[in-house]
């Protein structure tokens, strides 16, 4: 009997076979359609792209010329968000956001060059809902539909309204499937400012807050840079198409922000590579002289938007430009930017000596610190090979953000390598327990020797002459750019004391010194792990903070036992596990609109101001304080 069970389940049969409905499918593999989960983290976690898929639809309303406002509101857990465009016809108001494939956007003569093709946004946000409800004003008349998880559970008649023409989206994502989810609204910041920036004229309020541009790429990189750093006034070119904004500043790494149909693509993709090309050619070609095209864009702040009819992207969620044609029977993306800053940009030079003679300063600049890392460097690289055939300070994982994912499971491999992260500890009793609870496929931990050196105002040479910098560079594999990044999750792991803090300030100080790109493009956390434990012989909770402490203690009643943990290396590996799972907290560290670096860093890690003591006297916090302001 026991082989006769065994035997069916390898059989392969008609039983074997399972058609799932959209809905299913889409609550099965979310990863398909909206890239990662996450707690809302990161930028590119899931919640942010359910409301950017429905955003996305206004912004196709907008650029067909229908609707110049959109009104958001995030409320707790719900989102609401409004159009004014022309309303989806009334009929189809289930359909469009029920039924995979179904959408307007197949005719290209209604929708030329829309964000979103394929029909799948709004009923994978609808799928992914705990609630959901679209209504839809048109022509003064209205209808709506409700749904639960994607089932539908409510369907209105059409009635009469005095509504202005557009589409009211509500929704509530699965806590199910989202867990412990929150809005970070530094990223719908971030969301809402790109969307501005490309649809010159539109304005968005969120929350109460007007977001809108006149001058778009141009008012990008204004809030994108400091006008003190930047090395000349900013390029500002538009062709049809194609718009383009360019200028230097004093930091390290390229910064470059890319854009398709409106699209803020994050991974790049053909065009933004198209650019990297043809600005390097065009330099070359006006000094007349083969400079290094790493020199070329170092410190470049940049940002490209075009217009492509049709785009490919390599995911769903749009994050990279697949497309190597314009449009179809055009010219390729390389030959068509290639082009246009051959004829642009060229022109500009020519005309601006000035701004052409600070590109050259910079570039030279550039080219004469290469020259003087590169005897350091050759040495400190050699250093870091021995080391890292026996390297102590890191237990690696499996799996690396920078690994071609194979052809066979390629779906399951990209959510490993989205999770792939390196906890940076100090100390070896800190790393010891994270290194014991770790997940070994995707989680890293690299162990600092004590308090990292303050390398602010210091030059790039800090990097290879400090051993500990140069092999945290290269267990990162970050030398020569963002492309070679092993790790997704870069979480700083210090304790949450005097010491701990001043770790962390120094660890940040490193990586926007000299990889801001790190932190602009979200890859550095904190963790957050339990202040305390509160007991009884029934249950334990941990606590991060003094009002979670004070509430355990009321639910637990009866004078529970309390463990104030002082430092990560208290925490027992097996409660350490705990906190680095599924369920683990981070704090990102976001650079919120308007905030340059060096400022930042002369405020906090220069000298030691009045302005800086005065701060620390104001917002000096005590724990009296905290416990008499606790419930």
């Amino acid at each position: 009997m026991a082989e006769a069970k065994e035997k069916d389940l390898f059989d392969y049969t008609e039983d074997s076979i399972k058609s799932l409905d959209w809905r299913e499918h889409i609550r099965l593999r979310p990863g398909m359609y909206i890239g990662k989960l996450g707690d809302g983290s990161a930028p590119d976690d899931g919640i942010y792209v359910l409301i950017k898929e429905v955003l996305d639809n206004c912004i196709d309303e907008h650029m067909m010329g229908y609707g110049k406002q959109i009104e958001i509101m995030i409320e707790g857990k719900g989102v609401t968000i409004r159009d004014y465009g022309r309303g989806i016809p009334l009929g189809k108001v289930v359909d469009v956001v029920s039924k995979i494939n179904t959408g307007a956007k197949y005719d290209s003569k209604a929708f030329q060059k829309s964000v979103g093709l394929n029909g799948v946004g709004t009923k994978a946000v609808n799928a992914l809902s705990h609630y959901f409800k679209v209504e839809s004003f048109r022509d003064g008349r209205t209808k709506a539909a409700e749904f639960e998880k994607g089932i539908l559970i409510k369907d209105h008649k059409e009635a009469k309204t005095e509504e202005s023409n557009g589409t009211l989206v509500t929704f509530i994502p699965d806590d199910t499937v989202f867990k412990n989810f929150h809005f970070i609204h530094e990223y719908l910041d971030n969301l809402l400012w790109n969307y501005c920036y490309l649809n010159a004229g539109l304005v968005i309020t969120f929350n109460s807050k007007r977001y809108v541009s006149k001058n778009g790429l141009l008012d990008l990189l204004k809030r994108k840079s400091n006008e003190d750093e930047i090395r000349y006034p900013i390029i500002h070119l538009k062709g049809e198409d194609i718009e383009v904004a360019i200028t230097h500043n004093n930091d390290y790494g390229e910064d470059i922000f890319s854009f398709v149909n409106g699209q803020y693509t994050t991974q790049g993709g053909t065009h933004q590579q198209a650019f990297r090309e043809a600005f390097v050619k065009t330099i070359r070609d006006f000094f007349k002289k083969d400079y290094d095209a790493a020199d070329i864009r170092q410190s470049i702040v940049a940002a490209i938007a075009v217009r492509v009819q049709e785009p490919v992207f390599e995911s769903q969620t749009k994050t990279k430009l697949g497309s190597s044609v314009v449009y179809e029977g055009g010219p390729t993306m390389k030959n068509f930017i290639g082009d246009f800053f051959a004829k642009e940009l060229d022109n500009f030079l020519h005309r601006n000596a000035s701004v052409a003679d600070a590109i050259k300063k910079r570039i030279e600049q550039s080219e004469r610190e290469r020259k003087e890392l590169a005897g350091i460097k050759k040495l400190a690289n050699e250093r870091a090979k021995k080391a890292n055939l026996h390297n102590k300070k890191l237990r690696d994982c499996r799996v690396h953000y920078n690994e071609e994912p194979p052809t066979k499971n390629k779906e399951a491999f990209i959510e490993l390598q989205n999770k792939s992260t390196i906890f940076i500890t100090e100390g070896d009793s800190a790393s010891g327990s994270i290194t014991k609870s770790r997940q070994v496929d995707t989680q890293a931990v690299f162990s600092l020797r004590g308090k990292p050196l303050n390398c602010f105002g210091l030059t790039k040479k800090v990097v290879y002459e400090n051993e500990e910098f140069n092999l945290l560079q290269h267990a990162l594999n970050i030398e020569d750019g963002l492309d070679g990044l092993r790790y997704n999750n870069i979480v700083i792991a210090t304790d949450a004391d005097v010491d701990g803090m001043h770790i962390r300030l120094l660890l940040m100080t490193f990586f926007l010194q000299f990889f801001p790109d790190l932190v602009k493009q979200g890859h550095v956390y904190i963790l957050e792990t339990p202040l305390f434990r509160v007991r009884n012989k029934q249950e334990t909770i941990y606590c991060y903070d003094e009002t979670e402490k004070q509430a355990a203690v009321k639910k637990l009643g009866s004078k529970p036992e309390i463990t104030r943990f002082k430092g990560l290396g208290e925490i027992s590996p097996e409660e350490f596990g705990r906190f680095i799972g599924d369920n683990m907290r981070v704090q990102p560290v976001i650079l919120e609109q308007g905030d340059h670096i060096q400022n930042l860093l002369e405020y906090f890690m220069g000298k030691n101001t009045m302005e800086r003591q005065e701060f620390i006297i104001d917002n000096l916090r005590v724990e009296l304080d905290l416990v008499e302001e606790a419930p």
